[in-house]
């Protein structure tokens, strides 16, 4: 093996007798003095990596101790040996201490250990072992002895160059790091000057295409093992915005942010961290519909931590009960209202309808902040839907309950407008309690349109309570109906009996409207026959009364009119008749009256 040239400086080296391809070189002596600690190491682990007649490159060891996911590996060196416990998913018999390996070293991972392979790799001894690994292009180890430009240099027996592009590293420092170590890769390129030619033998090897091609048959392993609903254990290897992708021994899984917690977390770093080794379950296995380098579809796994853990939904029936009043901090807030965290992973929602009764709330950041702790009232719990009903203005009182006492039917209120729609003018009467006068009942002298028009948002106005009703938290007001009209003027200025004359506004059949003033109407039901005239009985025939006849000149001279009744024109639409009240009702502002003539 050649002396690294970093180490050239150290000490200089006697001359060393000539060695075929594949011996050891034996490494020059040099006192003490003049070599470092490092170097002493270096050449004892060298020194001691294999045993006398076994292969270089196979190195058997013994099993020391097992952990979740390795295998720990006396290998005879003063560092042990590492291996995926996964390995040894399938074996007839369970890993075990004690038990005897035959191994590969593949170097140093960062942790210190040797990364160890169960694969047989073959050194090269000659220029034929060379040949037949390039024709078989198999795979042969080497070490790598220095950094040159575009690559390194490779001992596989002769001198090889690995392009940088072909050696794995994905950055300057990795390269760097691969100085020293035993690599395995596969023959490139193989040139042997023919026998006489002056020359070196001239070796390209590639170190990527074995790491993709053992990368590939791990990851089809390690998929054949899983299935969905397993519990696994991975090491955290990166985080992200969106959640934290986990090692499984070969394949990478993603753990999403939401599947972290029962509990909603901002980010997955508040609660994970690069290293962190954790026992997930497999929620998901499926194919990206991507291929990947050799033309395969790759594949995705979901995994999940908090499905590891009890639902906290599953205490929510035994905890909690409607109209309970509980306390939480306010864990967000949306349009539509604000949740409130009762316990990890257990939200309730107080909608914007429910914050306030003295106001219609429009955002939920005008009454409430995230992090506020709130009392509410538990108003509605569905469990198969996972959502709680909350109430921030029932920890207040209701002031409709002593609504219909405080504001009876009939009553005259007063309020500012809180609110103007279309259809009529919200006033608020109190802290919670709102009438609405219709559109309809806010004048009795014009039709209105639109209550804009006549009224204004703020404006004081009294008005005449119709109708309560508490239990759909609705009242009825007018305003018109405190405004005294003619109908209210003429009911106060008549009685039952009194005269009256009105116009004819309507027939139907025996019923009949009439107008007796503005805005005055009264019904009236005629009579089924009008009575005959009355007339004068007559004399017997050849015989002149003469007293009567000077009674009727009499009369006819005095009145001017006949004495012989005339009969009464049938009642009709357009007329003016005499009539008498039947009957007033101030409640019900209805007149009745009585045809006289």
């Amino acid at each position: 093996m050649s002396i690294p040239e970093n180490q050239l400086s150290a000490s200089t080296p006697e001359p060393k007798p000539h060695t075929e391809i594949g011996e050891t070189p034996v490494p020059a002596e040099s006192s003490e003095s003049d070599l470092s600690f490092d170097q002493i190491l270096s050449q004892f682990e060298r020194s001691h990596s294999h045993k006398s007649g076994e292969d270089r490159r196979q190195i058997s060891g013994t099993v020391v101790a097992l952990t979740a996911d390795s295998v720990l590996v006396d290998i005879g060196y003063k560092t042990e040996g590492i291996l995926p416990l996964t390995l040894f998913t399938n074996a007839a018999q369970p890993i075990a201490v004690g038990d005897k390996l035959t191994v590969t070293s593949k170097g140093r991972n960062p942790e210190g250990y040797y990364d160890l392979s169960l694969q047989k790799v073959s050194q090269p001894k000659d220029i034929s072992s060379l040949e037949a690994a390039f024709a078989a292009q198999s795979t042969i180890s080497g070490t790598v002895t220095a950094v040159v430009k575009g690559g390194l240099t490779v001992d596989v027996g002769v001198r090889a160059f690995l392009p940088g592009s072909r050696s794995g590293a994905r950055d300057v420092a990795e390269v760097a790091a691969l100085v020293g170590q035993e690599i395995r890769c596969r023959i490139l390129k193989l040139e042997v000057p023919t026998e006489g030619a002056e020359g070196d033998v001239d070796v390209v090897v590639d170190r990527r295409a074995v790491l993709e091609e053992e990368e590939k048959s791990t990851k089809d392993r390690r998929f054949a093992e899983l299935q969905e609903g397993d519990l696994v254990f991975g090491t955290v290897r990166s985080l992200t915005d969106y959640g934290a992708f986990l090692d499984l021994g070969g394949i990478d899984g993603l753990l999403h942010i939401s599947d972290i917690a029962w509990t909603r977390l901002a980010k997955p770093s508040d609660a994970l961290t690069v290293g962190d080794q954790l026992q997930v379950k497999v929620l998901k296995i499926e194919q990206t519909g991507k291929l990947d380098k050799s033309g395969q579809a790759t594949r995705r796994i979901a995994l999940g931590l908090k499905q590891t853990q009890p639902h906290p939904w599953d205490a929510v029936p035994s905890t909690y009960t409607v109209g309970e009043r509980i306390r939480g901090a306010v864990s967000r807030l949306t349009d539509f209202g604000a949740f409130v965290e009762l316990t990890p992973g257990v939200e309730g929602m107080i909608h914007v309808s429910e914050m306030s009764w003295a106001k219609k709330v429009r955002k939920p950041e005008d009454l409430l902040k995230v992090g506020e702790v709130v009392d509410a009232v538990i108003l509605g719990i569905n469990v198969a839907e996972k959502r709680i009903a909350l109430g921030l203005k029932q920890t207040l009182g209701d002031p409709w309950t002593e609504a219909p006492n405080k504001f009876p039917a009939g009553s005259t209120v007063e309020g500012p407008i809180s609110s103007l729609t279309k259809f009529g003018a919200f006033v608020t009467l109190a802290e919670g309690i709102e009438g609405l006068i219709h559109v309809s009942e806010i004048s009795a002298e014009k039709r209105i349109e639109r209550p804009q028009d006549v009224l204004r948002v703020g404006q004081i106005v009294q008005a005449k309570l119709l109708e309560i009703d508490p239990t759909k938290r609705q009242i009825r007001l007018s305003m018109k109906q405190l405004v005294p009209t003619g109908l209210d003027e003429f009911l106060a200025e008549h009685k039952p009996g009194n005269p009256v004359t009105g116009r004819i506004t309507k027939v139907d059949g025996r019923q009949a409207t009439v107008e007796l003033g503005d805005g005055v109407f009264a019904l009236c039901t005629l009579p089924a026959t009008e009575p005959a005239p009355k007339e004068e009985s007559k004399p017997a025939a050849g015989a002149l009364d003469l007293s009567a006849f000077s009674s009727m000149l009499n009369a006819k001279w005095k009145t001017g009119t006949s004495t012989v009744q005339a009969k009464p024109e049938a009642p009709q639409t357009g007329q003016v008749r005499n009539f008498r009240i039947a009957t007033l009702n101030p409640d019900t502002k209805s007149v009745t009256v009585e045809l006289v003539s």
